[in-house]
């Protein structure tokens, strides 16, 4: 999906806005089936806070000084567009305005900036501010994985004056027609790894207790990028 047709999207959903965790896309959405066979659909429910896990070795330094929404940072790979939506625990999953929301994660071959080689770089980190229906949106690439890990994002949220209230991650539907395995057998695009010795969501050590709240929905295709969109209850 083009990045204006993304904007498109986007722009109208807030007029059709489900108070719900989670929703589903439509008929170009991925099939969620676990790399066990268990369907782990995107279909949350009773507004369940969504699951806090490790910020992992590698969080951003500074993230205030990241707001952008374009967060490629010159890595390549197969586009991904990221949509979060933020809801409300205590409100009965209202959306939340104004809270600040920064993702990372690593780039096509396992790689995160700030760290190791790449100290100077900030590629793959950013933050964005909610509007009034709980949304940010970011530009980025589609992760690769490394070892222990299945690909993730990482999130950390804040309320408007910089209280944190949920530090997570996002994981990824698995199966064998899913974006992870598409995009990992994709050497035209450099991803060189395929899935030989990847590790999946249930043998993940951050996943492995279960990711009912934190599998994202991804839509799309290799030759015209992938959608993802996710929901994150918090309690504020």
């Amino acid at each position: 999906m083009k990045k204006r047709d993304f904007i498109k999207r986007v722009t109208l959903s807030a007029f059709a806005f489900p108070l719900m965790s989670r929703c589903i896309d439509g008929e170009d959405s991925q099939s969620i089936i676990d790399e066990d066979g268990t369907d782990s659909s995107d279909t949350a429910g009773d507004c369940i806070l969504t699951n806090s896990e490790t910020a992992g070795p590698y969080p951003t330094h500074s993230p205030g000084s990241l707001l952008r929404e374009d967060i490629t940072g010159g890595r390549t790979g197969i586009p991904l567009d990221v949509e979060i939506t933020v809801l409300n625990n205590s409100q009965s999953c209202l959306p939340i305005e104004n809270a600040r929301v920064d993702i990372w994660h690593c780039d096509k071959d396992g790689n995160y900036s700030e760290y190791g080689s790449y100290t100077s770089a900030s590629f793959l980190r950013g933050r964005q501010v909610t509007d009034e229906n709980g949304k940010v949106a970011f530009t980025t690439i589609f992760p690769g994985w490394y070892n222990g890990r299945s690909t993730h994002i990482h999130v950390h949220i804040y309320n408007e004056s910089g209280t944190s209230l949920l530090v997570t991650q996002i994981a990824f539907p698995e199966g064998s027609n899913s974006a992870v395995v598409q995009v990992n057998a994709s050497t035209e695009n450099g991803y060189t790894k395929g899935m030989n010795g990847y590790t999946y969501n249930s043998q993940d050590n951050v996943f492995s207790d279960g990711v009912s709240n934190e599998l994202s929905n991804i839509s799309g295709s290799v030759s015209s990028g992938f959608n993802l969109t996710h929901s994150i209850v918090v309690k504020a």
